[in-house]
């Protein structure tokens, strides 16, 4: 071997990628962990299938509750950690089947829509002849789509569904025998996957991080004696996929793939660098011996591009770069950098979001040093684990930034993780909560980059959308349907089971969330140049939707509550979301100084619109007849959508509606799915109610969370972890009436504790300390230079602030007292 050729490989051994440090010298465990101390076997591997049933189990117990998800937004990974085999789990978020690129083509894929808006004369003059029935059958007939839900009922298959990448497995040559200290841990302080055991008086190490400024998957395996690293990589690809596989130099494997139902191509490229001992690829696989360590580097990527002004007549409007160069150029950057630099940019990145934000909880409670399913256990069974529940509030945050991430896709109802074909409800993005609910703690949890994908993906569905308004409605703007995909579908689907396929105003819901956007961050160029527009069609959508009766009332006729029920002529839920669009256009407008005329309109509207009513039962009732049942314990409270996430009803300014609503709360009991005890979290916050708030975050972490703390439904569904998470939130701080509410919903267990970091409306950002459950200080910065109006209790007070000063506020006698701090 020449002198030169030595240099080269010391270069790239020790300088890029220096030896690790010893096994002793961190402890994943302590700080913000989540661990296990037993490995997973590996017998849920490549249990292919297409799907296993919208409501069925797993079959994959151990990806489900076991396994430890990493990802940047684009690139997921789950790593299950077995000795034998480290297995691993691909996504890559833009993977999916469907679209106008099937063997369809764009003219196939595009005809969903039924043109029924010329039937809504008969369904409604059927509600005015007391003919609910022949409204319903006219209804379910003619305002369903032409796509399928399921493979099974449709080919070429057109809505699609979100696929896996396949898997790794990368064999060890060692066995459990005579392996101790096992430990398998989640750092949410580093965003970092670690598995970690002795052997024979080998300490083995592997490390795990997924980077978004670098665009890289890391594996570092390292031991602390010299050449104990002897491993075979291969891969499993997703079976519903056109495969290859190729040398990339002596190092290197390049997998490329094209999904079969719809073309797309995606790519993967893995590098291994190793410091001593050999690599080889041979026999679609990377062979390491011998070496003292080893970095695997990991690039993904598909053909799928972003489409704001979709061409409907070309079936190509989604494609875009090849994956094979964009996985070159990441992988051809990240080797550059070597591991010191790849990990210090990653923990940079992730530190400067999830650091924002910290909660403490009685701090002088004991911390049990036990592996996180067993704090769970102990925990169900009443035992206090302050430290737990600070732990899932923050993983909420942390899948957040792991799931979603400027400059792709929003996260979806399993956020970007995903091991099959097909999964529970094609893990699509559901609009009538679902996708939702992903966002509520991005902005008040100080994460509001984070809700940009959703911002792009709802300017995605803007263009189609106005086709399934025309189409429906004859309505002007846009809306979308309870279920969307990657490539602009927003059409409902060919299901006559109206309960849950009929949801008209999942687009106007959608379109709250860019209001909410602006009202945290009082980004006035975004409002102009992006935010206005998606909000003024949706109102215009909206408008135009409603039954404008004879008496002059406005009602949502049909309509219905989403999943619940039968079909109406003014569901609660509908109103409610009308309620809310129509405000934030008006205030939209104000803001911008644009509209005037259209601004009168939206609030005539918003006058004759039909009220919430109160029924028998003293319930807010949740269809335009009393007919609720006070057993009925259904796990949607789309009703009480006014109350949360809209801001119509409120214990505060609406007091009587407000009662009404907690004895909703109160029949639908306290249990339920694991999203659904999410949702009634923050609806029960709003009330103000602390501790039966707390109760159901107790219920969510006790009834639907599994070991690794991801929420189930069942099964895995990640909706409920982000509504967790936004509860917390809630039952700290609330800004939605105007106001800044501090310790809104504080119950009686969080007798100590702080946040710190957490967003208000208006752009603020705000730090609280309690004691003996009583406001010790709030201290607020004012990034936005807004009035602030404070409220603890009955005390408030009112204020200017200077853009960019800090203000401390305490009590002081019978009052609030405000000081800024210079």
């Amino acid at each position: 071997m020449n002198i030169m050729k030595r240099f080269y490989l010391f270069f790239v051994s020790v300088l890029l990628f220096p030896p690790a440090v010893s096994a002793t010298e961190t402890d994943y465990t302590q700080g913000l962990s989540i661990w296990f101390d037993t490995p997973n076997g590996l017998d849920g591997q490549t249990v292919w299938s297409h799907g296993y049933g919208d409501r069925g189990a797993n079959k994959d117990r151990a990806w489900e509750s076991r396994s430890l998800p990493v990802g940047n937004g684009s690139l997921g990974a789950n790593i299950l950690g077995s000795v034998a085999a480290e297995r691993i789990t691909l996504n890559e978020k833009t993977l999916w089947r469907g679209g106008p690129n099937t063997s369809g083509g764009a003219d196939y894929y595009w005809n969903v829509n039924k043109q029924s808006a010329h039937l809504l004369k008969d369904i409604r003059q059927a509600f005015s002849d007391g003919n609910g029935e022949k409204a319903a059958e006219l209804t379910r007939k003619n305002f369903n789509g032409l796509a399928a839900y399921e493979e099974k009922d449709e080919n070429p298959f057109r809505f699609g569904s979100f696929t896996t990448m396949g898997e790794l497995y990368i064999e060890t040559g060692l066995s459990e025998v005579r392996m101790k200290n096992y430990r398998r841990i989640l750092s949410l302080d580093s965003a970092m996957a670690v598995v970690q055991f002795d052997k024979e008086g080998v300490q083995y190490r592997r490390k795990y991080f997924v980077s978004y400024p670098d665009s890289v998957m890391v594996m570092e395996f390292s031991a602390t004696k010299a050449g104990q690293q002897n491993l075979e990589l291969s891969y499993s690809p997703n079976p519903e996929a056109q495969s290859n596989m190729r040398n990339d130099g002596t190092d290197g494997l390049l997998y490329t793939g094209t999904l079969n139902n719809n073309g797309m191509k995606f790519a993967f490229r893995i590098k291994a660098i190793t410091e001593g001992g050999t690599v080889t690829a041979q026999n679609d696989r990377l062979i390491v011996k011998g070496a003292d360590r080893v970095i695997f580097l990991l690039t993904a990527d598909t053909d799928y591009k972003m489409n704001f002004t979709p061409d409907f007549k070309d079936p190509k409007t989604y494609v875009g770069n090849d994956p094979i160069q964009t996985t070159q150029h990441m992988m051809e950057q990240a080797a550059q950098k070597g591991y010191n630099t790849l990990c210090n940019n990653h923990k940079a990145d992730y530190t400067a979001l999830f650091n924002r934000v910290t909660l403490n909880l009685n701090p002088d409670s004991e911390s049990p040093n036990l592996p996180t399913y067993q704090r769970l256990a102990n925990y169900r069974k009443e035992q206090p684990d302050y430290r737990l529940e600070e732990l899932y509030y923050q993983f909420g945050r942390y899948l957040l930034i792991a799931s979603s991430r400027p400059g792709n896709l929003p996260a979806n109802l399993q956020g970007v993780w995903h091991n099959n074909v097909d999964g529970p409800w094609r893990v699509d993005y559901h609009n009538n909560i679902n996708i939702q609910m992903n966002y509520w703690p991005a902005c008040p949890t100080n994460l509001g980059e984070c809700t940009w994908p959703l911002i792009d993906f709802i300017r995605g569905l803007v263009k189609p959308g106005e086709k399934t308004a025309q189409a429906y409605f004859g309505a002007r703007g846009w809306t979308a349907s309870i279920s969307a995909n990657i490539f602009g579908f927003t059409a409902p689907l060919s299901s006559e089971v109206m309960a849950w396929n009929f949801n008209p105003m999942a687009g106007p819901w959608l379109a709250t969330h860019i209001w909410e956007y602006y009202d945290y961050t009082r980004d006035r160029k975004f409002l102009k140049e992006i935010g206005y527009d998606l909000i003024k069609s949706s109102a215009q959508f909206t408008v135009d939707y409603l039954w404008h009766k004879p008496d002059g009332t406005y009602t949502a006729a049909p309509s219905t509550s989403p999943e619940h029920g039968p079909i109406d002529e003014g569901a609660t839920f509908v109103h409610a979301v009308v309620r809310e669009i129509l405000l934030d256009a008006i205030e939209a407008s104000k803001v911008l100084g644009v509209d005037n005329k259209e601004r009168k309109q939206w609030q005539k509207v918003l006058n004759k619109l039909v009220p919430y009513q109160i029924g028998r039962y003293g319930q807010l009732m949740e269809w335009s007849k009393d007919i609720d049942d006070p057993n009925d314990n259904h796990r949607h409270v789309n009703h009480l959508f006014g109350l949360h996430p809209g801001h119509t009803l409120s214990p505060i300014t609406t007091p009587v509606l407000a009662e009404a609503a907690k004895v909703v709360l109160v029949h639908r009991g306290d249990g339920a799915t694991g999203w659904s005890m999410g949702w009634k979290l923050n609806q029960w916050a709003r009330l103000q109610d602390g501790n039966h708030a707390y109760k159901l975050f107790g219920n969510l972490l006790k009834n639907g969370t599994l070991d690794n703390l991801w929420d189930t439904h069942a099964p895995f569904q990640i909706d409920g972890n982000f509504g967790g998470t936004a509860g917390i939130t809630e039952m700290l701080l609330q800004s939605h009436m105007g106001f800044i509410q501090l310790l809104p919903a504080l119950p009686d267990a969080w007798k100590e504790g702080s946040i710190n970091g957490i967003c208000a409306k208006g752009n603020f950002e705000v730090s609280i300390s309690w004691k003996n459950n009583q406001l010790v200080e709030a201290v607020l910065l004012s990034k936005a230079g807004a009035p602030c109006t404070l409220r603890y209790g009955d005390k408030s007070i009112s204020f200017k602030t200077v853009k960019g000063k800090t203000y401390k506020v305490r009590i002081d006698g019978d009052k609030l007292k405000q000081t800024p701090i210079l």
